[in-house]
């Protein structure tokens, strides 16, 4: 097959998108980082794990929210979603910090918290 497109090496994982899905995460266990928050529930169903995203108003105006949460998706995206485990779920609350933080080691970060070491 083909290697075409922007997204032709990595597929992004699934989106949580109902509120009820999110609150669902909360549940589960919290993974404390400088750059964001992750909460991690395992749904142990065998299905595709899924990721949201949060970034609360707290962190700056829709702009800053916006390039917060695109940074976490692309670094999601490229490096951490095969660390994603299968039948879990996974909600990713943005920092501010994460505008200054250099690509790569938001990226290594993200990777290094789903994977559940410290």
């Amino acid at each position: 097959m083909p290697v075409t497109g922007k997204s032709a090496h990595h597929t992004p994982p699934r989106t949580l998108r109902k509120r009820a899905e999110f609150l669902a995460v909360r549940r589960g266990e919290k993974r404390r980082g400088r750059l964001f928050l992750l909460e991690v529930l395992e749904r142990a169903d065998g299905l595709p794990a899924r990721a949201g995203f949060t970034v609360t108003k707290k962190s700056g105006n829709a702009v800053q929210r916006n390039r917060i949460r695109r940074r976490l998706k692309e670094a999601l995206r490229c490096h951490a979603a095969g660390d994603m485990a299968e039948g879990s779920d996974y909600v990713i609350v943005g920092r501010t910090d994460i505008l200054a933080a250099p690509f790569e080691a938001l990226a290594s970060e993200l990777s290094r918290r789903i994977r559940g070491s410290r």
